[in-house]
């Protein structure tokens, strides 16, 4: 994702800095606790599709869980 535009995207409910996570292609918002995901390049800056920082990473396992 291009610098310039990490600059000047912002929370779209508080209008709070957002932490860039590469490895997850997330656009974290730490006051909201939610992560925005970034799909083909472009963030998806909608509450409805913001995971909660409390749940796990889609591609992440559940804590109890093994992978194959």
């Amino acid at each position: 994702m291009e610098s310039r535009l990490l600059e000047i995207l912002v929370c779209p409910l508080c209008k709070g800095q957002l932490q860039h996570n590469r490895e997850q292609q997330e656009l974290i918002c730490k006051a909201d606790k939610l992560a925005f995901p970034i799909r083909d390049g472009i963030p998806v800056m909608l509450e409805a599709e913001a995971r909660e920082l409390t749940s796990p990473a889609p591609d992440q396992p559940t804590k109890g869980t093994q992978a194959a």
